[in-house]
């Protein structure tokens, strides 16, 4: 599937509710979960240990200023990791398109945790996070919500259900819903980042 898996033909996946990943061979398959896991961004839970930390602002935001040292860090969060050199590739031409982002946690100019993901319409569709200072990814996240709600997005897609998205208030979906609810994502016209794609938060 490789060869003839392009950076456009993953974007129209994610319009049908379909996603890439690679297995520990490199080869990519697509995958539609259900259920499907969603957050409400409206119900987003911010636990209490979290909120303190936010309070004390100890990360500086930024968005789309490294994405692809971000999408490399996921990639060596684990061996057998499903982010192979041709989904990096994939993401980093979906970069430069204007549809994959970054949300970033920096400290002292240096870049400590962050997550990626792809947006379409009023639909976002985060794919992984990393973190090398505690708690970094978590401020990645709220950061994520707090820009999706701010810009009018309806729609945050995280795949598949953890203990710690769960954390956080994210629910699982039947499938067949949540095609309506992307078809309906998708229809609108949203921006996640101005075009310099080089965001501050």
């Amino acid at each position: 599937m490789t060869e003839q898996l392009t950076a456009e033909l993953v974007l129209e996946g994610y319009r049908i509710g379909i996603f890439p990943m690679a297995d520990d061979d490199g080869e990519i398959y697509w995958f539609s979960p259900d259920p499907r896991c969603i957050f409400e961004l409206d119900r987003f839970h911010v636990p209490h240990s979290l909120r303190t930390v936010l309070n004390r602002a100890p990360f500086d935001i930024r968005v789309n200023q490294a994405f692809e040292q971000v999408i490399r860090n996921c990639a060596q969060r684990a061996e057998g990791t499903w982010i192979s050199d041709d989904i990096r590739r994939l993401y980093a031409e979906l970069h430069h398109m204007g549809h994959a982002h970054s949300v970033e946690t920096w400290r002292d100019g240096k870049l400590v945790g962050g997550l990626y993901g792809v947006s379409v319409g009023g639909a976002f569709f985060g794919e992984s996070m990393f973190h090398r200072a505690t708690d970094a990814s978590k401020v990645a996240l709220v950061a994520l919500r707090d820009r999706l709600v701010e810009r009018g997005f309806v729609l945050l897609d995280t795949q598949w259900m953890t203990p710690h998205l769960k954390r956080f208030g994210a629910v699982e979906i039947p499938r067949a819903e949540y095609l309506g609810r992307l078809a309906s994502a998708t229809a609108l016209t949203r921006t996640f980042a101005d075009a310099s794609r080089r965001t501050p938060m």
